[in-house]
């Protein structure tokens, strides 16, 4: 059986039988598919954004708001041409991008399906990632994707490896977000939505404030301000698997939140920066295979 290395983990995982860490099988596994209006407003616009959940994860973030899909591995595994079709169904329904959430372990598969309806899709392609991705991947994926929607989660190894078994985390988010914004280029709009360019997202958690003053730190004297979008969330909720993290069973205090938001304001930052009662479970998606017949 042919071993997986796509992803920064190197597993060595076979997919023909799911024994990789993100135990994904070689089809691309979908959880829903349908124009999605809560992205940043650039993202999503009037109509929204045709965004595509996949099934499973290379991080499983103990916390993920998402763990029906990313642990649990809800979905429903189809072909590439398949998830062809369904790009073209979200286009057909208005949608102004193809968004495709959680996609790192199913990179190949996106590939191949973009190839099968390059002379039909005309609308941009985002990239929604943990930032968790092998550089090579970034390059091959450079004259298919136009956005990239990347996660900085967290500097500190000693938390990745705490939160999500990660401890170069960091390490290979730089690597990935270093080519992104040199393939991308400044963020370009039209009629207020992105066409090309890059929105660096960072979710304020509970007790770790400090980590994310690290982020922006980096973030301000590695790149100019002008390269990016930052996208600052304060939503976080208690969900996942977090009982052996008792400092996680809250929300985000308006102390923690506030510190990082101010932060932000003063290296003048653009982008999107949430209200700090972004917070519930009204904002996760449910899913439930619904949007797109798969």
């Amino acid at each position: 059986m042919s071993k997986c290395f796509d992803c920064p983990r190197k597993c060595g995982g076979e997919r023909e039988n799911f024994s990789g860490f993100c135990k994904s099988g070689e089809k691309a596994k979908v959880s829903k598919a349908y124009l999605h209006l809560w992205e940043e407003p650039c993202i999503s616009g009037e109509n929204g954004s045709g965004t595509v959940f996949f099934s499973g994860c290379n991080l499983r973030c103990c916390f993920c708001q998402n763990h029906k899909i990313s642990h649990e591995n809800f979905g429903v595994e189809i072909s590439d041409k398949r998830l062809s079709e369904i790009f073209l169904q979200l286009q057909e329904k208005g949608a102004h991008n193809i968004n495709l959430v959680t996609p790192s372990h199913f990179s190949k598969n996106i590939i191949n399906a973009l190839d099968l309806v390059k002379d039909k899709l005309s609308i941009p392609v985002c990239y929604n990632t943990s930032g968790y991705d092998d550089a090579e991947i970034i390059k091959a994926l450079d004259p298919y994707v136009d956005i990239y929607l990347t996660d900085i989660k967290f500097f500190d190894s000693g938390l990745s490896k705490k939160y999500m078994n990660c401890p170069d985390y960091f390490e290979k988010v730089k690597k990935s977000l270093d080519l992104m914004i040199k393939t991308k280029g400044k963020p370009l709009f039209e009629n207020g939505l992105l066409k090309k360019g890059v929105i660096i997202r960072h979710l304020v958690m509970p007790c770790c404030y400090r980590d994310s003053l690290s982020i922006l730190e980096f973030l301000n004297e590695n790149y100019s301000k002008e390269d990016f979008l930052f996208s600052l969330m304060s939503q976080y909720t208690p969900m996942g698997y977090i009982e052996d993290f008792p400092e996680l069973k809250r929300t985000v205090t308006t102390y923690e939140y506030e510190k990082v938001l101010k932060k932000a304001e003063e290296y003048s930052f653009e982008g999107y920066f949430q209200n700090k009662t972004s917070v519930g479970e009204n904002f996760i998606p449910d899913f439930d295979l619904t949007g797109i017949d798969f």
